[in-house]
């Protein structure tokens, strides 16, 4: 698990599957859906992959209210030996401040291996990682 302040290691370069959606909440049953047929193919156990489809609808809920009116919601997804990160991020116009305290966030840390929270001045990211078959 990540705490705020520490640096995780995640997976630099392009993704293997990126999926681009309206920001909309009605889409995120297809972030969650991709998220479990991928890591079904790498493998994981049934319970990391319901931990990884929860995840990934945490990460969804803590970007989605952030994201500028008829933007887009896009996901990167990195598959590695029994390793999966997800990226999700939206366009903004203002850069949030990071709410480690919210329930999501909470959720969202207590599932992954490790996540963050990335701020930019016209993007708000959350990249989770889940490795199978590991004590959290």
């Amino acid at each position: 698990m990540t705490v705020p302040g520490a640096a995780p290691t995640f997976p630099t370069g392009r993704a293997d599957v990126e999926l681009r959606l309206p920001a909309d909440g009605a889409f995120v049953s297809v972030l969650r859906t991709t998220a479990a047929g991928l890591a079904a193919r790498l493998d994981f156990t049934i319970e990391d992959i319901e931990d990884l489809r929860m995840a990934v609808g945490e990460a969804t809920a803590l970007v989605l209210p952030e994201a500028d009116p008829e933007s887009d919601l896009h996901c990167a997804f990195h598959l590695g030996d029994r390793a999966l990160t997800v990226e999700v991020s939206v366009t903004t116009s203002t850069a949030p401040e990071p709410n480690y305290e919210s329930f999501a966030w909470q959720v969202l840390t207590t599932i992954a291996t490790s996540a963050e929270e990335v701020t930019t001045a016209d993007s708000f990211t959350v990249r989770l990682t889940i490795v199978s078959g590991t004590d959290l």
